[in-house]
């Protein structure tokens, strides 16, 4: 696996490089100190690009905008020190799959890139306000038999629907990630998404969130 960090502060590269080594083995890193560097260093082998917004170069965020044209498929996440949620929203309407403040902990980091590893959008529980939220799937509506929990897999990633389908057996977050060969971290991020698209506050309303749409 071969990721790009965008940043023109060498520690920080560094200090996400080696969090991000715990991946697993193989893992390789590309630095950009600006945003020439950023454009310059998209390739077709890059797996993921973790970038910055105040590079030299950068004019807002049109940089990212760039980065998602050259690659549409490259996941990106945004690491900086912003943390307005209309700055985030802009990130993701520019091509961004995640949005990570510097303020968070190395282990939030971890858990999600590797959410966005797996086709998953890590959106701050800052942002976790109907206004803020980039481009939301359509709320599923219980009763009448209007959603099913067919239409709830099309809506949900493959590692959602596995995580949810764990979850209504009773199972708690650490078993989850065992399971699932992934940190409960990662379980709780996956978990924030869940909720979200039921629409529900908790565990047990997302259970019987669930059986509703079974029996829709």
């Amino acid at each position: 696996m071969k990721i790009l960090i965008a940043d023109d502060h060498r520690l920080i590269v560094e200090a996400v490089a080696e969090k991000l080594a715990e991946l697993g083995p193989g893992v390789c890193f590309v630095q950009a100190l600006s945003v020439q560097e950023l454009l310059d260093g998209i390739g077709a082998d890059l797996d993921l690009a973790i970038i910055d917004l105040g590079m030299p170069g950068a004019r807002g965020l049109d940089h990212v905008a760039q980065v998602r044209r050259l690659r549409p498929d490259l996941p990106i996440v945004v690491l900086s020190g912003h943390e307005d949620p209309a700055v985030m929203r802009a990130a993701f309407d520019a091509g961004a799959s995640g949005f990570i403040p510097k303020a968070y902990s190395p282990e939030v980091m971890l858990s999600a890139v590797q959410l966005v590893l797996s086709g998953g959008t890590y959106v701050p529980p800052m942002m976790m306000n109907p206004s803020a939220l980039p481009a939301p799937p359509p709320p599923l509506v219980y009763g009448g038999g209007t959603r099913s929990l067919a239409q709830l897999r099309n809506v949900l990633t493959e590692r959602q629907f596995e995580v949810l389908s764990l979850l209504t057996e009773g199972q708690p977050n650490k078993q989850i990630g065992r399971n699932l060969g992934i940190s409960e971290g990662t379980v709780k991020i996956h978990l924030a998404a869940i909720f979200r698209v039921l629409k529900v506050r908790n565990r047990t309303e997302a259970v019987v969130a669930v059986r509703e749409l079974s029996n829709a």
